[in-house]
């Protein structure tokens, strides 16, 4: 399933926003938020809340293709987030292009069936 849409030109996302583009729930966006603190560094706001830049939600993007995808431990992903950052930029952008190509052709084949 593709990441879900979001606006790249806004300031910050909350963590529900973030978990939503993700598909995945606000404790894991939280528990990976405080785990990868060198990749993902959320500012707060008065009341304590994260509040996610678009450079952190890529980020979260990339850690969820490397622990969900390809089934890595997360010191395995956070030392190839260490080790190859731009690689992984690329095969993350390509992975989300597939995906939204699967989704299409999901779409294509159910009409195509009635």
């Amino acid at each position: 399933m593709p990441y879900k849409e979001y606006k790249p030109e806004k300031l910050y996302y909350s963590i529900g926003e973030v978990a939503e583009i993700l598909g995945e729930s606000t404790s894991l966006v939280r528990f990976w938020s405080d785990t990868f603190s060198d990749f993902v560094r959320p500012e707060r706001n008065r009341k304590g809340n994260r509040k996610f830049t678009p450079a952190d939600v890529e980020n979260l993007k990339i850690i969820h293709h490397l622990v969900k995808d390809l089934k890595m431990t997360l010191d395995g992903a956070a030392a190839r987030m260490k080790n190859n950052r731009e690689g992984l930029d690329t095969r993350t952008e390509v992975v989300e292009r597939l995906r939204g190509i699967r989704e299409s052709l999901l779409d294509i084949s159910k009409s195509l069936e009635r």
